[in-house]
């Protein structure tokens, strides 16, 4: 895409899992043409497309895995203790099929609205904007403006999301000082430890180059691996299970199941990264079918949130806490090295995640400092890493601040937004026997208002009871 000013705008959303290498260079195509039949468009995007470093589909495959096994990994076991043994199992099968299907019709849209604007790539935020300016007349109006509000929710999600990792470095140093100074981590004050985080992070934040972001994301790729291996070996190899009250594990009542759909969604989420990944593809329709690379990647996802989710609650019971290496002895070495490793990984991991935020607010306000806009960027970049750690220190707690965000910021990014898209981007093309498309985003749109109204009270009440506790 290219702006009056003939530049190529920055990335707007998760383009950061991509190395410098495997950014595209797409061909600019100019003519902004609608129409309404798609099938007889002359115009092939997949053909016309060109790109200097294409992504194979095992690049694609392992980008995938790299943005979706994230820190919310972690959380699973607490999820799980909110919706019971049998009971998570399904809820987890379910919100992955939910969310993939999302990111999978996403993906669908943008590959019919290609061709309606004889375009080759498109931004999360422009396939929402192109297929509203597609859509009913009514609604063409407030093309530009749903772009605007998907880029605000991308960078809402991604800024709590920092603040939650920093949170969960803060939390897993605080437990090895605290055992190395003979004192109780309840007597410790875990917002001295996420102050002092500000420069270090201060610092991540001031690298500019994706170049140079690339190998600390392979580092923390790394010690993520580390950690949840050993992590693994004390739910399966040590200690004893608690089978003792499997019964009352076995299924939980309906009223703790809020919790469980923000956590998970906030885990297995992956919207934010689906279009870049897309764009930088070499045969891009792969993306799609059923054993297309989409389809494999959550597939394996899901396999590995079920194991971690099932024996964490099972190893631990009703004392799993918010993150599961939290429950992890630190007076063991191996505890330790897993502590450190997750917060060195989660802290390699704040520079990718914070970048989208970045170039959001970079891209709003840059026409203003024309000046001197190295200073203005570095000055940007300070004032929005302490505004993201004040936020930690305001709710310095794990589950419910990932419950906030998964239930409110991932529900209308990751279900509401692609349903809706969905339902535009056919208008006029056909909803299929018996209106099967609406009535099938009718049920998404269900679920996603569950998850965002019950999961956002639960997760909000239970960091008001937990500060006004402190």
């Amino acid at each position: 895409m290219v702006n009056e000013n003939g530049s190529v705008p920055a990335p707007q959303e998760l383009e950061t899992f991509l190395s410098p290498e495997e950014k595209s260079k797409e061909k600019i195509v100019k003519t902004y043409n609608m129409t309404k039949d798609v099938e007889s468009a002359e115009f092939d995007p997949f053909t016309e497309k060109k790109l200097e470093n294409p992504t194979s589909n095992m690049d694609t495959l392992t980008h995938l895995l790299k943005a979706s096994l994230g820190t919310g990994i972690l959380a699973m076991p607490l999820a799980f203790k909110n919706a019971g043994l049998v009971f998570g199992i399904f809820f987890t099968i379910l919100v992955a099929v939910i969310c993939t299907h999302c990111s999978y019709i996403l993906v669908k849209c943008a590959h019919v609205l290609y061709k309606k604007t004889r375009r080759t790539t498109m931004t999360f935020p422009e396939v929402g904007e192109a297929a509203v300016a597609n859509g009913p007349q009514a609604l063409r109006k407030f093309a530009y403006s749903f772009k605007i509000f998907i880029l605000v929710s991308l960078f809402l999600t991604y800024f709590g999301t920092c603040s939650v990792y920093t949170v969960i470095v803060a939390k897993n140093i605080l437990q090895v000082v605290a055992y190395y100074m003979n004192t109780k981590e309840e007597d410790v004050e875990i917002r001295i430890f996420i102050i002092a985080l500000l420069l270090p992070l201060i610092f991540m934040a001031w690298v500019r180059n994706l170049k140079y972001l690339a190998p600390i994301s392979m580092i923390a790729n790394v010690f993520m691996g580390l950690g949840l291996g050993i992590t693994f070996y004390y739910l399966v190899g040590t200690g004893g299970l608690k089978t003792d009250n499997i019964k009352n594990m076995l299924i939980k009542p309906p009223g703790e199941w809020a919790e469980f759909f923000s956590l998970s969604i906030f885990a297995m989420e992956a919207i934010g990264v689906v279009m870049p990944l897309e764009n930088a593809m070499k045969t891009p329709r792969s993306m799609l079918g059923i054993c297309g690379v989409l389809n494999k990647g959550m597939s394996g996802v899901t396999l590995v949130y079920i194991l971690l989710g099932f024996l964490g609650y099972l190893r631990f019971g009703e004392e799993v806490k918010d993150s599961i290496t939290l429950n992890l002895d630190e007076t063991q070495i191996p505890a330790q090295i897993v502590k450190i490793a997750i917060a060195i990984a989660v802290y390699c991991t704040y520079g990718l995640q914070f970048f989208v935020c970045i170039e959001i607010m970079w891209n709003a306000i840059k026409e203003k400092f024309t000046k001197r806009p190295d200073l203005a960027d570095y000055i940007m970049r300070t004032i929005m890493v302490t505004f993201c750690v004040l936020l930690a220190v305001a709710v310095p707690t794990i589950g419910p601040f990932m419950g906030v965000i998964g239930a409110f910021c991932f529900s209308i990014l990751g279900l509401i937004a692609p349903a809706f898209i969905e339902v535009i981007t056919y208008w006029d093309i056909g909803f299929g026997t018996g209106k099967f498309l609406i009535w099938k985003n009718v049920i998404v749109l269900i679920f996603g208002l569950f998850a965002l109204i019950f999961g956002t009270k639960d997760a909000v009440i239970k960091i008001v009871q937990i500060n006004t506790a402190k």
